[in-house]
């Protein structure tokens, strides 16, 4: 497997990226990962090189790159701890308000273009995987790019059905991809009235997706360095990605 850490050019500068993939000379089916607000350390890393594991050429851009290279908090380690969680939210939700829509559509075109652009990559549609507010980005992504997305998961995603302009829901009309949702129980980010907002959204546009509850999983569910970590949500979401990717990769 070739792993390493990487410069990718984004909308207003260079993003520093995580780059993951079989590294055996051929060419694989790309993924570009979403992070969540944690940023990019070591957990995505690992979830990279899983999907890498599975034949999959996986980009994890760090898009926070605005304020500097990851990682964006030096004490995040720390700052993962349930007791400090106050103190987390408090540094970071300033830097997650200032990733706006706008700017995300910017830089994931960048970051499609980087894929389209690379030898050891498949050509065609990509997939993307997003966790927490890159749940939101990957789905609005499927809508802003549909010639460019082939499918699209995102996994304890927040405000994906909202009164907002940018909400994801509102680009159901535009979506070709196949989506996932993996949605946490009792999530105030994603409560069920938007769930049933967005579902409600999809099948009048006709998308094919899938939309799952994961009873008793908070929000999180994913990342094991937080509080939150639910093995067998994870692993879930593992059998449930995979088998997205498969069908939109390998089909039967």
């Amino acid at each position: 497997m070739f792993t390493a850490m990487i410069d990718v050019p984004a909308a207003d500068g260079t993003a520093d990226a995580y780059l993951a993939h079989p590294g055996d000379g051929a060419t694989h089916p790309a993924v570009l990962l979403c992070m969540d607000a944690f940023g990019l350390r070591p957990q995505l890393f690992s979830m990279a090189e899983r999907l890498a594991s599975n034949g999959y050429a996986v980009l994890v851009p760090n898009l926070f790159y605005r304020h500097g290279p990851a990682p964006v908090l030096d004490d995040l380690p720390d700052l993962l701890k349930a007791e400090n969680r106050p103190k987390l939210m408090e540094v970071l939700m300033p830097i997650v308000a200032s990733f706006t829509a706008g700017a995300a559509e910017r830089d994931l075109g960048a970051y499609l273009d980087f894929l389209a652009g690379e030898e050891f990559i498949s050509p065609g549609p990509v997939a993307l995987t997003g966790y927490c507010m890159g749940g939101f980005h990957a789905i609005r992504a499927a809508g802003l790019f549909p010639a460019r997305v082939a499918a699209a998961a995102s996994y304890h995603g927040g405000r994906l059905a909202t009164d907002a302009p940018e909400s994801p829901h509102r680009l159901a009309d535009r979506i070709t991809a196949e989506l996932y949702f993996g949605h946490a129980d009792n999530d105030q980010s994603m409560p069920a009235e938007a769930i049933a907002v967005l579902e409600k959204a999809l099948d009048a546009a006709g998308v094919r997706y899938t939309s799952e509850l994961y009873a008793g999983a908070t929000h999180g569910f994913t990342m094991a360095d937080t509080a939150a970590y639910d093995p067998a949500a994870a692993e879930r979401h593992w059998d449930t990605l995979l088998a997205l990717l498969t069908r939109t990769f390998r089909p039967a």
